[in-house]
């Protein structure tokens, strides 16, 4: 289950991904599947009925838009080593994760723990590498990426990673 940002802010991530990707360092820009776009991570789950789906959908469309805030890096470090932009939750945000969540527990297959209210770390991904030694010298990073940005989630989808698909679950959703 994904939020999508507003127009502009999808944009501008993009254009981040750009940047990153013309200094040389690891970017989203890199991965061209139509499916890429900026997106907020709620929850992902192995089987996910039609059930849950209409349930999260209607939750979704009915608590979209969602206003957020854009504000510092995050570096993730495992398998693969992440370099994400952090989404500021706010008890509005928090409150349609927590719901999205207790939804997709009683009625979905099992999912994933770091998604958890309470674990979830809520950020928009800028780039991704199995390199162990993949860096984002800060001197290279665009300067916006230290710049708080207000923006909103306009839209909802979800992703199947085995077929490689969207749906679209409510609010703006706009073709990639």
């Amino acid at each position: 289950m994904e939020l999508l940002p507003d127009t502009a802010t999808e944009l501008h991530v993009r254009e981040m991904w750009r940047r990153m990707a013309a200094a040389g360092l690891p970017s989203l820009a890199e991965h061209r599947h139509p499916t890429n776009r900026p997106h907020l991570t709620l929850a992902t789950c192995e089987d996910l009925r039609s059930s849950a789906r209409e349930e999260v959908a209607a939750l979704l469309g009915d608590g979209l838009p969602v206003p957020f805030r854009l504000d510092g890096l995050l570096h993730f470090a495992g398998r693969t080593r992440v370099l994400a932009w952090r989404v500021v939750a706010d008890a509005e945000l928090v409150e349609l994760h927590r719901r999205v969540w207790d939804v997709l527990v009683s009625t979905a297959g099992r999912l994933n723990p770091l998604h958890a209210p309470g674990r979830w770390v809520p950020h928009l991904t800028l780039a991704r590498s199995r390199r162990t030694s993949a860096r984002w010298p800060a001197h290279l990073l665009p300067a916006e990426l230290g710049e708080p940005r207000e923006a909103a989630f306009t839209g909802a989808r979800s992703y199947d990673s085995t077929t490689r698909t969207v749906e679209d679950l409510g609010g703006e959703v706009r073709p990639s």
